[in-house]
């Protein structure tokens, strides 16, 4: 869908270049991450796909068109843009930022309204909020408005320039999950550009790391990257924790959950220890029907003389198949009973996921 080939760009009087020589292809559909960093220009490489930035030399085409040909500002019409101060006019409404694109090329009003309303549905945006102005919303708003409305047109290509980096951390995770819902429906080609490694290995389908002057040091899925880094300059970049990086790819869906201590209500005490001693665990999931009520530990269980449904604790929190490992993990360390427990829909109860389960998955 884009492939760069031999592109150069070099700005006058500058020492040495800002990208010398590169090569890239990228596939219709996927999310591609440049990073790397500062000065190794990623930047100005997606720049120049949209010719914000003329290329020095080397040729760029998109869907197979060669965008140095075309009238500059019909292509970047045509491509989706974003970018960290998020750009929305100031003087206009949501709703009129958002159809700026397709006012530009044509779209009658019929057109355009049902488009905003299609993409108000796609980013969970509040109606009352169309008629409002940037200054008026919060930055995570402002940010998936910039979204929305660089994806108007329906372009194939967006381009995003650390989009998410203006925003607090909660704020930037809960747009990044939003980012690949979306994605996995819409399926557009993206070049994405982040200085955080651990942003490109959540959102990337292939992550291209660089070096100064636009070198590429190794162009890979991120569980590649991860798991058999190029050289050096790649293992320095992603960090020594390469390990607990990798568990943010693997779902608790892809590994097989244990079954753990389990117990029914009205269940007589030695059996209950039983099998708490069976698991080597001072606790045992109260599961009814397949529903788990929670979990009760042995002094509540001598005490009771049997399992006692009322004593249930409940877990401090759940993990799902969609969740990461990553996730789970972080369940299992802030958890009384040092485990993740994951349930389905309903609080039916599936297993449980230990640290040494899970530590498995770091060292394979």
């Amino acid at each position: 869908m884009i492939s760069l080939k031999n592109v150069t760009k070099r700005y006058g009087g500058a020492s040495g270049v800002a990208v010398e020589d590169l090569s890239l292809d990228i596939n219709r559909g996927e999310t591609v991450v440049l990073v790397g960093p500062s000065g190794c220009g990623k930047t100005t490489t997606m720049k120049m796909i949209n010719r914000l930035i003329e290329p020095t030399s080397g040729s760029l085409t998109v869907d197979g068109v060669d965008v140095l040909h075309q009238d500059p500002v019909k292509l970047r019409r045509g491509i989706g843009y974003v970018i960290q101060s998020i750009g929305l006019l100031p003087h206009r409404t949501i709703e009129e930022n958002i159809g700026t694109v397709p006012r530009l090329i044509g779209w009658d009003e019929e057109h355009i309204n049902a488009r905003i309303q299609e993409l108000v549905e796609i980013f969970q945006l509040d109606r009352e909020m169309l008629s409002r102005y940037p200054s008026e919303l919060s930055g995570g708003q402002r940010q998936r408005v910039g979204v929305a409305r660089a994806l108007a047109a329906d372009p194939p290509v967006m381009l995003m320039d650390e989009p998410f980096a203006a925003v607090d951390p909660i704020v930037r995770e809960r747009l990044q999950d939003q980012f690949l819902e979306i994605q996995s429906s819409l399926k557009k080609t993206i070049v994405f550009v982040t200085h955080d490694i651990d942003e490109a290995i959540k959102l990337a389908d292939r992550i291209a790391i660089l070096n100064v002057g636009g070198v590429i040091e190794q162009y890979a899925p991120p569980e590649e990257i991860l798991s058999e880094p190029a050289n050096d300059f790649v293992k320095s970049f992603v960090g020594r924790e390469r390990g607990l990086k990798r568990l943010a790819l693997v779902k608790v869906a892809d590994i097989e959950a244990e079954e753990g201590p389990v117990v029914a209500p009205g269940d007589p005490a030695p059996r209950a220890i039983a099998e708490m001693e069976k698991y080597g665990f001072d606790w045992a999931s109260v599961v009814e029907d397949g529903e788990l009520l929670g979990w009760v530990d042995r002094a509540m269980v001598e005490s009771a003389g049997k399992v006692d449904p009322a004593d249930a604790r409940p877990f401090s929190s759940y993990v799902t198949a969609k969740n990461s490992l990553r996730e789970a993990l972080e369940s299992i360390v802030t958890s009384r009973t040092r485990v993740a427990v994951v349930v389905t829909e309903g609080q039916r109860y599936r297993g449980v996921l230990t640290l040494e389960r899970i530590s498995k998955e770091i060292v394979s």
